[in-house]
C-alpha cells in the first residue's frame, strides 16, 4: 500500500494474465494497473501501461482478472503497480523478480519502524507471500476503526493491525480486558496504544489501566491510571515489561495504521494478561487525544477517549481463533491530509529551501523536494486579494512558479497545457542572495493552485485559495441606496468582475442596472435546497413574474453562497456582451466612462424556473445609486426632471422661437420703412442667446459637469458654438457700399458667412432639442416623452409652414419691385439693407440702372 488504501491479493495465473482478489482502493483520476523495472520516481515515471484494465472506481473486496496488453510479458514487470496518470501516483505495488520466483518486496515507501521481526518467508492461508498491511482477519469495531490479526500459534504470538480513520495527533488503543472484571470492564486493562509521533514515527506502547484518569505518579513513586507498564515498574532495560513490538505503521490518506506483535503468553504476568486463542475473551479499544511527552511525562500519553460508546470506545468478545472478515472496503477519511498547513501572512515572507523527501504526500518523488518555513512539502492557505512573498533559496536549479499543474516541472515538456500565475525562470536564488517573489491571488485565481520547481516534477505541493473579505477581491465596493446591498467591482480591459453581498438575511439577492427594476437588466442570486449557489441573468419589462424573462449573459467564474442567511454572489461577465442586436441581452453593455445605475431586490425565495408572485421581491432600493465605475465612487441617483425640464424649456424657448423669430425678422421685415427689422432681429437674437447660455450653465451646474458622450450634448455644444459666432460675426460687418455702388466682395462673402452659420445654428439646435427628449427617455423612461416630441414635431411644421408663408409674399414683394409695379412712395428710395444682397434679381436690376444712363432725381419740399 502506497496511496488510496490499496489492498488485496495478486495471483499470477499465466503467461499472459493475473488475478487479483479481495481487492480495495479508493477511487483516482485516470488509474491502470502499471509496469516498470523499479520503484523509484525515475522508473516509475518512464514505465509503461501493462493492460487496458481501468480502475476508475471504489473498490470493496472485489475480485477479478486482468489481461496483458499483446505486446507485454512478465519478464518486462520488475514492479507491477497501481498507477495514477494524471497525478502520476502509485497507489501500491508489488515488486517481482525475474523467472518464477516471483517474490515481493516491501514498499520503499515505506515508513522506518523495526520490521526485522516480520518475517516475509513465512507462510499463511493466502500463500507464501504477504506484506504487513495484509492479515488473516479483520474486525470492526467502529465506522472508523478496525482491527487486523494474525495468529502464529507455533511460535506463541499474534501480529495486529490497529486502523483508523483519526487525525494523526490521535491515539488508538487496543487490548484484554481482566477476566475478573466486573462492570468497569477497563479496570485492569492490558492495552496497546499506538499513533505517531510529531515527526511523523510510529510508535507503540504497552499499558495498564488501573484508573479512569490519566497517568499520575504520586510523592512515593506509585503511579495510577492510564500508564506505560514501564512507569509502574521504573524501567525496562531488558524489554520485559514492555511486550509490544513495532513491526510497522504509516500515515495514508487520514487513515493510521500500526502492526505491532505481542506473546500469547507474556513474561509479564502483573501487568499483561495472557491471551487464549481458543476461547471467547472480551477486548477493550479507545480513540481519543494523545499528549506528546513533556518534562513530566516522558511519554505520549493519551487523553480521555469521550464521545458515545461504540463511536470511540467500546468492548466485545472476541476469539482471535475463528476466521472473521468483517472488512469490505477502504476506510475513506473526511480529512485526508497530513500535511502541515501554513496559512501566507502578508507581512511574513515565506521562505522556500530544499531538503530530504520523507513524507511527501505524492510517491513517487524526488529525494530531495521543497520545504516552506522548514517543513517538508506544506500546504500553503492563502487569500484573494493579500499579496504573498516567498524568499527563494533553494539554489539555481530550482525555479519557483505557481501553476495550475499538479506535479510542475513545465508541464510544456509533457505535451500538457498549464497556467503560469507566478514566478518562473527568474525565481530562483540562494541564502546568501535570495529571490524575492510576490504573487497576489485574485479573484480569478482557482480554490487550488500549486508550487513546483519548473525544473523538476514533484517538488512542491498544494496552494489553498481562499475567498478573504470581499474588499481585499475586488477594487472598488459601495453601498446601494439604504445600505442593504454592497456592490463590489473590478474593471479589466475588455470585461468586469462583480460581486453582491446582502446585509440581513434573505432568501436571494439581486442586483439590476437601470432605473427601475422594470426595463433592466437583473442578476439574481440564491441558494437551492440541496445548498447549491445560483446566479441567472434576467431582462425585466414589467412588474409580474411573467415579465422577468432568462437571458443567456456569458457569464463566467459564479460563484454564490449563504453564511447564516447572507448572500453573496459573485460573476464575471464582458463589457460587450455579444454582437447580435436581435437578442435583448446584446443590448446590456456597460460603458466604463459613464456612470453605471445599479439597484437592488431581496425576496425570500428564488427558483430557476416556474416564477410566480410569491417569488417577488420583498424589499427594494428606492432610487438607483450612480456607480463611477473608473473612479471607484458613487452617488444617489437624482430626479433631475425638473431640472431637466427648465433647460429643455429654456432651449426650446431659444431655438424655437426667439433665434428662428431674428431669423425671420431679418429675412421678411425689411420692406417696413426703417430699421426697425434690424432692431428686432439683434433683440430677439441676444435675447435667445442669453437664455440659451443660462440654460447650458443651468443644466452644468445641477448634473456636475460635462459628459460630451451622448449625441444631445455634442448636437447642443455645436449649436451653442454657432450661435456664439454670429454675434461675433455682426461686429465684423464691412461697411455697406453707396447707393449706386457695387456691393464690394468683402460684403457678399461676409453676407454668405453670414447666412450660412445662422441657418446651420437653426438646423443643429432643432437637432439638440429631438436628442435632449431622446435622452429624457433614455434615462427615465418617462411615458409622456412620445407626447412630447409629437408636440415639438408640430410646432416646427407649422413653422415651416409659416415661413413658406412668408417666402411667398416675399418673392411676390421682389416681382413686383423689378418690374415697377409696385406703389413707390416718394422719398423711400433709400437701399440700405432693405434689398437681399443675396437675390440675383436685385443685382441684375441694379446693372440695368447702371447701363441705361438714367438719374434719379429725389424731390424734397422746401421749408421756409
Amino acid at each position: 500500500m502506497v496511496r488510496h488504501q490499496v489492498r488485496g491479493f495478486l495471483t499470477i495465473v499465466d503467461d499472459c494474465s493475473f488475478r487479483v482478489s479481495q481487492f480495495d482502493m479508493l477511487s483516482g483520476s485516470d488509474v491502470h494497473f502499471w509496469g516498470s523495472i523499479a520503484p523509484d520516481f525515475d522508473n516509475f515515471t518512464n514505465g509503461f501501461m501493462i493492460s487496458d484494465y481501468k480502475l476508475n472506481e471504489t473498490y470493496k473486496n472485489a475480485s477479478f482478472s486482468v489481461k496483458l496488453s499483446r505486446n507485454v510479458t512478465w519478464d518486462r514487470i520488475q514492479v507491477l503497480s497501481i498507477c495514477d496518470l494524471l497525478t502520476e501516483s502509485d497507489f501500491g505495488h508489488v515488486i517481482l523478480s525475474n523467472g518464477s520466483d516471483l517474490a515481493p518486496a516491501l514498499s520503499p515507501d515505506l515508513a522506518p519502524s523495526p520490521a526485522s521481526n516480520y518475517n516475509r518467508g513465512e507462510e499463511g492461508k493466502f500463500g507464501p507471500f504477504s506484506v504487513t498491511t495484509m492479515f488473516d482477519n479483520c474486525k470492526v469495531l467502529s465506522n472508523d476503526y478496525r482491527i487486523w490479526w494474525s495468529l502464529s500459534v507455533e511460535r506463541d504470538f499474534i501480529d495486529i493491525g490497529l486502523e483508523a480513520a483519526i487525525a494523526i495527533q490521535n491515539y488508538m488503543a487496543f487490548g484484554w480486558a481482566d477476566p475478573k472484571a466486573n462492570s468497569e470492564v477497563m479496570i485492569g486493562g492490558d492495552v496497546a496504544v499506538a499513533g505517531f509521533t510529531e515527526e511523523g514515527m510510529p510508535f507503540v506502547d504497552d499499558f495498564y489501566i488501573t484508573k479512569y484518569s490519566e497517568c499520575t505518579i504520586n510523592k512515593d513513586g506509585s503511579a495510577h491510571g492510564v500508564c506505560p507498564d514501564t512507569v509502574y515498574e521504573g524501567s525496562d532495560p531488558v524489554g520485559l515489561v514492555n511486550n509490544t513490538k513495532l513491526i510497522y505503521g504509516h500515515r495514508k490518506d487520514g487513515v493510521s495504521f500500526i502492526r505491532y506483535r505481542r506473546p500469547m503468553v507474556s513474561v509479564d504476568t502483573k501487568y499483561d494478561l495472557p491471551v487464549n486463542y481458543t476461547e471467547n475473551m472480551t477486548v477493550i479499544w479507545a480513540l481519543g487525544l494523545m499528549r506528546p511527552p513533556d518534562t513530566f511525562r516522558p511519554y505520549y500519553s493519551p487523553q480521555n477517549h469521550g464521545g458515545p460508546m461504540s463511536v470511540t470506545y467500546g468492548h466485545l468478545v472476541l476469539n482471535v481463533s475463528e476466521q472473521v472478515n468483517e472488512c469490505l472496503g477502504p476506510l475513506d477519511a473526511a480529512n485526508k491530509e497530513d500535511q502541515d498547513l501554513i496559512i501566507a501572512d502578508a507581512n511574513k515572507p515565506l521562505v522556500v529551501t530544499t531538503g530530504p523527501a520523507v513524507h511527501y504526500p505524492n510517491p513517487p518523488n524526488p529525494s530531495k523536494v521543497l520545504y516552506v518555513n522548514k517543513k517538508e512539502a506544506p500546504v500553503l492557505k492563502v487569500e484573494r486579494g493579500v499579496p504573498v512573498r516567498f524568499s527563494v533559496q533553494a539554489g539555481h536549479d530550482v525555479a519557483l512558479y505557481i501553476t495550475s499543474d499538479l506535479i510542475g516541472g513545465n508541464a510544456t515538456l509533457r505535451n500538457k497545457t498549464e497556467t503560469i500565475y507566478a514566478g518562473g525562470p527568474e525565481a530562483e536564488g540562494v541564502l546568501a542572495s535570495p529571490m524575492e517573489l510576490i504573487w497576489e491571488p485574485d479573484r480569478n485565481t482557482p480554490d487550488q493552485v500549486y508550487y513546483q520547481s519548473l525544473y523538476q516534477k514533484k517538488m512542491g505541493w498544494r496552494v489553498q485559495v481562499v475567498d478573504g473579505g470581499l474588499s481585499d477581491m475586488y477594487n472598488n465596493s459601495v453601498l446601494l441606496d439604504d445600505q442593504q446591498v454592497t456592490f463590489f467591482w473590478t474593471l479589466s480591459e475588455d470585461s468586469i468582475s462583480i460581486a453582491a453581498r446582502g446585509e440581513k438575511k434573505s432568501g436571494y439577492i439581486a442586483i439590476g442596472f437601470g432605473i427601475g427594476m422594470v426595463n433592466s437588466y437583473a442578476y439574481v442570486g440564491w441558494v437551492d435546497d440541496t445548498g447549491k449557489g445560483h446566479v441567472n441573468s434576467y431582462w425585466i419589462d414589467g412588474r409580474d413574474a411573467s415579465r422577468v424573462h432568462p437571458t443567456n449573459e456569458n457569464l463566467t467564474n459564479i460563484r454564490c453562497k449563504s453564511e447564516n442567511g447572507i448572500i453573496t454572489f459573485e460573476f464575471i461577465r464582458p463589457l460587450k456582451p455579444c454582437s447580435h442586436h436581435d437578442r435583448v441581452e446584446c443590448k446590456n453593455i456597460i460603458d466604463p466612462t459613464t456612470p453605471l445605475k445599479v439597484i437592488w431586490a431581496l425576496g425570500t425565495k428564488w427558483s430557476d424556473e416556474h416564477l410566480n408572485e410569491k417569488n417577488m421581491h420583498s424589499e427594494t432600493s428606492h432610487r438607483p445609486i450612480r456607480v463611477l465605475l473608473m473612479g471607484g465612487s458613487a452617488e444617489a441617483e437624482q430626479d433631475l426632471r425638473p431640472v431637466l425640464a427648465v433647460h429643455g424649456f429654456m432651449m426650446f424657448l431659444s431655438w424655437g422661437i426667439l433665434l428662428p423669430g431674428g431669423i425671420l425678422a431679418a429675412r421678411y421685415l425689411k420692406h417696413v420703412k426703417g430699421d426697425s427689422w434690424y432692431q428686432i432681429h439683434v433683440s430677439l437674437q441676444y435675447s435667445g442667446l442669453a437664455i440659451l447660455l443660462l440654460g447650458l450653465l443651468f443644466a452644468v451646474a445641477e448634473l456636475r459637469g460635462l459628459n460630451i458622450s451622448s449625441a444631445h450634448v455634442k448636437f447642443g455644444l455645436a449649436a451653442i458654438f454657432l450661435a456664439c459666432v454670429q454675434p461675433v460675426n455682426a461686429t465684423m460687418r464691412p461697411k455697406k457700399s453707396a447707393n449706386g455702388e457695387e456691393v464690394s466682395s468683402k460684403r457678399r462673402l461676409w453676407e454668405y458667412f453670414h447666412f450660412i452659420v445662422g441657418r446651420s445654428a437653426i438646423v443643429v439646435g432643432i437637432a439638440a432639442l429631438f436628442s435632449g427628449m431622446k435622452h429624457l427617455g433614455d434615462r427615465y423612461g418617462d411615458e409622456n416623452v412620445h407626447g412630447y416630441i409629437w408636440a415639438l414635431i408640430l410646432w416646427f411644421v407649422i413653422g415651416t409652414m409659416i415661413v413658406m408663408y412668408l417666402e411667398y409674399q416675399e418673392k411676390q414683394r421682389r416681382r413686383d419691385r423689378v418690374f415697377g409695379r409696385s406703389n413707390w412712395v416718394l422719398g423711400n428710395l433709400e437701399e440700405d439693407d432693405s434689398s437681399d444682397l443675396l437675390n440675383s434679381a436685385r443685382a441684375s436690376s441694379q446693372k440695368d440702372k447702371q447701363h441705361s444712363g438714367l438719374m434719379e432725381v429725389q424731390l424734397e419740399p422746401l421749408n421756409r
